[in-house]
């Protein structure tokens, strides 16, 4: 099995520098102009693991698989980096990072394996300095309030409960808001709470925001097929008529 894989690998690898030298497209790309890619191809990985889609996935595996093919090609050309030194690098990571499989520490817990992993990580060379150094100021914003929380959950400050009340507090002071900027203020605080709910409970804030989007938007498509069935144009009718349709469209659903 592993011959096979290694097998697999290296024909993916000869495809990647044929497409590289040959293909007008692949030969005018940087690593600028590939990343956005490579954060799209993470995303549609990230949906078809929420699906529980394991044919996609293994599509979707090989489109990153391809990404990190070609950015690794565009170090080598370059004389900085490599195929092989990435996976040596990201092994040598690993193991530090795993002082209780490879070394002489003690866990009892995944959450000490987490907190023990972000204190290895802080001494590591290339670390921005600070609690919040290594936190990308790119992320999406669910992502990047999701690490900002961990990194400050890794000094200690951190709840020992799931703040449910933190979420409740934050929307009374959503409703006291009285001007545009504190509604501003407040909106930001609801959802930073909600997403420290989420934290504690191990769900992930993006995937999870992205999964009640789909659906609100299977909802109110099935919501608009009911009512033309019933001869009603759907932008057409009030708000209260597209409640009753949305209910009704919810409760089928979810039978």
């Amino acid at each position: 099995m592993e011959s096979a894989g290694g097998d697999a690998v290296a024909r993916l690898d000869e495809l990647t520098r044929k497409l590289r030298r040959e293909c007008p497209w692949d030969r005018e790309q940087d690593e600028r102009s590939i990343v956005p890619h490579t954060v799209g191809e993470a995303y549609e990985l990230a949906a078809a693991a929420q699906s529980g889609d394991d044919a996609k996935m293994v599509d979707e595996l090989g489109d990153v698989l391809f990404q990190v093919h070609f950015l690794s090609l565009l170090l080598e050309e370059r004389g900085t980096g490599s195929l092989a030194e990435v996976a040596d690098h990201a092994h040598a990571k690993l193991v530090r990072r795993h002082p209780h499989i490879f070394g002489e520490v003690e866990v009892d817990s995944s959450g000490e394996v987490l907190k023990n992993w972000d204190q290895i990580k802080k001494g590591e060379d290339g670390r921005e300095p600070g609690i919040f150094g290594d936190v990308p100021e790119n992320l999406p914003g669910p992502l990047y309030a999701l690490k900002t929380q961990r990194r400050a959950a890794s000094t200690g400050f951190d709840f020992d409960h799931v703040p449910y009340d933190g979420v409740t507090g934050e929307l009374e002071e959503l409703e006291a808001a009285k001007t545009r900027e504190e509604t501003f203020h407040e909106v930001g605080d609801v959802l930073f709470a909600a997403i420290n709910v989420a934290r504690k409970l191990k769900v992930d804030p993006e995937l999870a925001l992205r999964a009640s989007a789909d659906r609100f938007q299977e909802r109110v498509q099935a919501a608009e097929e009911i009512a033309k069935r019933d001869g009603k144009a759907w932008d057409a009718l009030d708000t209260e008529a597209q409640l009753g349709y949305y209910t009704r469209a919810r409760t089928l659903l979810e039978r």
